[in-house]
């Protein structure tokens, strides 16, 4: 959502762009939508070796209580496919993000 900034706003006014005001602040940022793959987790042949979830650097690969691996968190997934290649057993894929595939 983008703000509108009255005119009468200098660019002294306002604060500098790129920079982070806070630390630890990026859950806040859906940054999912930047995507043109997405990897999809086929369950059926995951061995629950949890390789992928040290490998993404989004921390997009979600771990339950009980240690399971779950579903991406595509809000955060660039879809970069490093989970893809560390996986051992092909429970990984890469599609087009918005395909029907």
């Amino acid at each position: 959502m983008s703000k509108i900034i009255p005119n009468d706003v200098k660019w002294r006014d306002i604060s500098p762009g790129g920079i982070i005001t806070d630390a630890g602040n990026s859950a806040e940022f859906k940054t999912g939508d930047w995507r043109s793959e997405r990897p999809v987790w086929l369950t059926d042949k995951c061995k629950q070796c949890l390789l992928c979830y040290p490998t993404c650097p989004d921390t997009s690969i979600v771990i339950d209580e009980e240690g399971k691996r779950q579903d991406f968190d595509y809000d955060h997934c660039k879809g970069c496919g490093v989970c893809k290649q560390v996986c051992p057993f092909g429970a990984i894929e890469m599609k087009p993000e918005g395909g029907n595939n």
